[in-house]
């Protein structure tokens, strides 16, 4: 089990079992709204996540995930939520740029 922490919505907590799912999927499953502007495929970086805390529990960068870190379009603590699994708990923030406008969001 691993906890998810979203911490710039309400520190919104998410208690995962699944460790195979990606976080977006996660996010989905616990019918939350997060942007996925290519359907979770890598495509693209809107379902990006802003790495607070654990670090650790991060499964390796995938290849997408390492194009775009090597083009500049992620950055060293920024994850495509789409791509990774974590392993453990984590907190995590909705990137500014991504943010609903329909979703109440609070300082990290």
């Amino acid at each position: 089990m691993a906890r998810i922490v979203i911490a710039n919505w309400a520190e919104k907590t998410l208690e995962v079992t699944d460790l195979s799912k990606t976080l977006l999927r996660h996010f989905h499953d616990n019918n939350l709204d997060w942007m996925h502007s290519c359907g979770g495929k890598g495509r693209c970086t809107t379902c990006k996540v802003i790495v607070i805390d654990g670090s650790q529990n991060f499964q390796p960068l995938t290849a997408a995930e390492e194009s775009y870190l090597r083009i500049g379009a992620l950055g060293h603590s920024e994850r495509l939520s789409c791509q990774t699994r974590i392993t453990g708990d984590v907190v995590v923030a909705v990137a500014e740029e991504y943010k609903f406008p329909h979703i109440d969001y609070s300082k990290p």
